[in-house]
């Protein structure tokens, strides 16, 4: 069957089974099989796929069909600018999360500072790593409660060139620190899915780690916690960006200023920004 005909068949499979984006799910898992770029797959519109490769493919289909994230089948997800590995220890990095890079450079847009930052629940690494790239000077603290989440995040230090830059650190938001850590910025992208709210996600999100999306009660209870105790690890006027989502964020605490809640492209709220007064 040549590469058309293959894939017009698989998609149909996958938007039976309820897919959301079937036609490039089904192109980036054949070229995953098949070890080709999106080029390649063009100019082999009328090739036959070998069996090898279907074999390969079909493997994968029968994953993709069960609503297993693409990005696990694959092993790796984009994010801002890089490639991220990501595997079931560690939440599937969004695009709504790039967001908050956006506002660390919107409030510090000196990117040769010697900045230094913690990114709590770090997870793959995405948003620790992807500053540790955009500020080249930095020192970087990743930490998160699961220390499989931390080696993933890790070998993608490690992948990405700025290891030499980070520091990990397993523990319970900011029991995970030494004592008397100070930082310029602090960044968040904690469990903030209420209860309520996790009997209606999409059906490849009871796939990813279940204590990264939900605090099993409000949503805010952990957004609560990095506020009220943000201003004993900050240095003065230094940054805290939190993600959050349907749940809002809870009152600012006296030892903040909120500068802005921000939003994603359809005018979503996902976060706000703070400065220690």
């Amino acid at each position: 069957m040549n590469v058309r005909l293959f894939l017009l068949k698989n998609v149909n499979l996958l938007e039976q089974a309820g897919v959301d984006a079937p036609r490039k799910d089904a192109e980036l898992m054949l070229m995953a099989a098949w070890g080709v770029s999106p080029t390649d797959l063009i100019i082999k519109a009328h090739d036959d796929v070998p069996d090898d490769v279907m074999a390969k493919f079909e493997a994968m289909l029968k994953r993709r069909i069960n609503r297993e994230p693409l990005a696990y089948i694959l092993g790796v997800k984009a994010f801002w600018k890089d490639a991220f590995v990501v595997t079931p220890d560690v939440l599937v990095p969004r695009p709504e999360t790039e967001h908050l890079i956006e506002m660390v450079l919107k409030y510090q847009p000196d990117q040769q500072e010697n900045l230094t930052t913690l990114d709590i629940g770090t997870g793959s690494g995405c948003i620790s790593i992807s500053l540790a790239k955009e500020y080249p000077n930095a020192l970087v603290t990743a930490c998160d409660i699961s220390d499989k989440a931390l080696k993933v995040a890790q070998a993608n230090a490690d992948n990405l060139g700025v290891k030499q830059r980070m520091t990990f650190l397993q523990g319970d938001l900011y029991q995970a620190l030494p004592v008397d850590s100070q930082f310029d910025v602090i960044v968040s992208n904690p469990p903030y899915v209420s209860q309520e709210e996790m009997f209606d996600l999409e059906a490849e999100l009871s796939f990813e780690p279940r204590f990264a999306l939900t605090d099993e009660a409000s949503g805010l209870t952990l957004l609560d916690k990095l506020l009220q105790d943000a201003h004993h690890y900050l240095k003065d006027g230094g940054l805290l960006v939190l993600e959050s989502g349907l749940c809002g964020m809870p009152n600012t605490p006296d030892t903040l200023l909120k500068l802005e809640d921000y939003t994603d492209l359809a005018g979503n709220f996902r976060g706000s920004v703070f400065r220690k007064k």
